[in-house]
């Protein structure tokens, strides 16, 4: 009986501890009380803060630029996770390194030599991510997901906050965490678009590790208690 309880606690002490991670959107922030909704950030479980650039060429609306993300930078205690909707992300590696972002995401669509990119993003000091649109297969990260970070799928068109949830991104969640395993890659799978108590649910049982969130959390009654929900499902 002895050996059979060392045998079940050797098993638990080795059980992986996984919590998920939380990125609320800048996006559906209150922009005219900015700093209320960084300290509100500050002081809630969020692993990071999610910054949706957007440039009105890539994606059919324009969001905000340097100048907010350097005051956003000033005043946020977490770690600034940068989503590029944008053409051209190789230009301005070393601008968003200065102004303090730790995660730099670009589209798989809007990069003509991602591997370069990629790199020159790493060599920078950040984390490379590249993310996906719903029209793009799973399959097209197979040469790339050994040299990312984080793979940001997208569970809406990107371009605006509050669309909903695309359902078939739960299917390409698993196919993700399929391909990472097999390749022995150590990238986080995100998903961004839609996510709420109930469809974060359905990602975190297909294998995400981070939810990107902001109707969700900045229109709750209680942003704090939207956050906790999605971290700890």
């Amino acid at each position: 009986m002895e050996s059979f309880d060392r045998i079940a606690i050797f098993a638990t002490n080795f059980i992986p501890d996984f919590t998920m991670q939380v990125s609320p959107s800048l996006l559906s922030a209150d922009f005219a009380h900015l700093s209320d909704d960084i300290e509100m950030i500050n002081s809630s479980e969020a692993d990071m803060l999610h910054l949706d650039v957007m440039d009105g060429v890539f994606v059919p609306n324009i969001s905000f630029g340097f100048p907010i993300i350097k005051s956003v930078s000033k005043i946020c205690e977490k770690p600034l996770d940068a989503h590029l909707m944008i053409v051209e992300p190789q230009k301005w590696v070393t601008q968003l390194r200065d102004l303090g972002v730790r995660i730099m995401n670009v589209h798989l669509e809007a990069c003509n030599h991602l591997h370069r990119t990629i790199y020159q993003i790493r060599e920078a000091g950040m984390e490379a991510g590249v993310t996906i649109n719903p029209a793009t297969p799973v399959m097209m990260l197979q040469d790339i997901i050994c040299d990312v970070d984080l793979v940001l799928i997208m569970s809406v068109n990107p371009g605006f906050g509050g669309q909903s949830f695309i359902d078939h991104s739960v299917k390409k969640v698993r196919e993700l965490r399929k391909l990472i395993d097999m390749s022995g890659s150590k990238a986080k799978i995100q998903v961004d678009g839609g996510v709420n108590a109930e469809t974060g649910r359905l990602l975190a049982e297909a294998g995400a590790d981070c939810l990107v969130a902001g109707s969700y959390v900045f229109n709750a009654k209680d942003p704090h208690d939207a956050i906790s929900t999605l971290k700890h499902l």
